[in-house]
């Protein structure tokens, strides 16, 4: 008895995205939790996994990824793109211990937030609001580097107005020799940004969904919604917007590089990103799957040891 044997006729089946197929599913979930970390064929030869074991340790070792990739950037004097997520946020306040450590300065980052709280017409809340994401990155990360960090001019957020901006800026600096690196959380539906797997539907081909820059106004996913209502409101769905700007596989996965974290623990044996890990690295590419491209570029994902166990393991009761 399970999902597969008794998902037929309930309210879940018409939740549950139409393009994941459970029978592949449960072939990820069920792996060994050993091979987490074996290569797939269909992963990018600098495509890395890097299991973690604790929370400090991922935010120390993900604030150090993204510190060096703007060193590096700034030692090859090159211009950087930066596709950044409000979430994880622990990793920001390393990020910015290691830059000044190391009298790192930023005025080569040209930083765009990859995703913004909308209505349907893509319509944002004003920056002050704590709410948002760009109130967010402002106060983690933008402002506590001080007058060496990232210019005010080169901090683009996602706004109807600058989001369909993005690919034009983005391209014009590419064309300079800028270097481009994702950061990026993988979300409970799979999604990166919030590019929820049920957008799947409206594109014809693979082709066009992964030349797709951007949405304004994206209807969320429920699952969307339901993470981050535990996540970020305490449970709470009032604060929450069904919608929001969100960049797009032709944007995220043009990148050079990508740096991206899995570390949804919630405490006495309950964790919400195991399948979602299993499914970024094992499914195989697929438009309902955003997360499942992720191997494919090159980059490093960084895990929590435990999201590898947990579903194969039943939780006592």
């Amino acid at each position: 008895m399970n999902m597969i044997s008794t998902i037929k006729g309930t309210l879940f089946e018409q939740l549950y995205p139409a393009g994941w197929d459970l029978e592949r599913l449960s072939y990820c979930v069920t792996s060994d939790p050993a091979t987490v970390c074996e290569r797939q064929s269909f992963w990018h030869p600098d495509f890395k996994p890097v299991p973690v074991d604790g929370l400090n340790a991922m935010a120390v070792q993900f604030g150090h990824e993204i510190a060096m990739q703007i060193r590096m950037a700034k030692e090859e004097g090159k211009e950087l793109i930066l596709i950044l997520p409000v979430g994880p946020m622990e990793m920001y306040r390393w990020t910015v211990y290691f830059l000044k450590e190391w009298g790192i300065t930023c005025e080569h980052v040209h930083g765009f937030n990859m995703d913004e709280w909308a209505d349907e017409k893509g319509n944002t809340l004003p920056a002050d609001n704590p709410v948002t994401f760009q109130y967010a990155m402002e106060h983690a990360f933008y402002g506590p580097l001080g007058e060496d960090g990232v210019p005010e001019g080169q901090r683009h957020f996602a706004t109807k107005e600058e989001l369909p901006r993005y690919a034009e800026q983005m391209e014009a600096l590419r064309a300079k020799g800028a270097r481009q690196v994702m950061v990026y959380g993988v979300g409970r539906a799979c999604h990166i940004a919030f590019w929820d797997p049920h957008f799947a539907k409206d594109y014809p081909s693979e082709k066009e969904w992964k030349e797709d820059t951007h949405r304004v106004g994206a209807m969320l996913h429920p699952l969307t919604i339901e993470q981050n209502a535990y996540l970020t409101f305490h449970g709470n769905y009032i604060p929450m917007s069904c919608y929001a700007n969100t960049i797009g596989p032709g944007l995220m996965f043009r990148s050079d590089f990508a740096i991206g974290g899995c570390d949804g623990v919630l405490g006495r044996g309950m964790s919400w990103q195991g399948q979602s890990l299993w499914m970024t690295l094992r499914y195989g590419p697929n438009p309902w799957i955003t997360s499942s491209y992720i191997p494919t570029i090159p980059g490093k994902l960084l895990f929590l040891e435990e999201l590898a166990g947990a579903c194969g393991e039943i939780a006592p009761h």
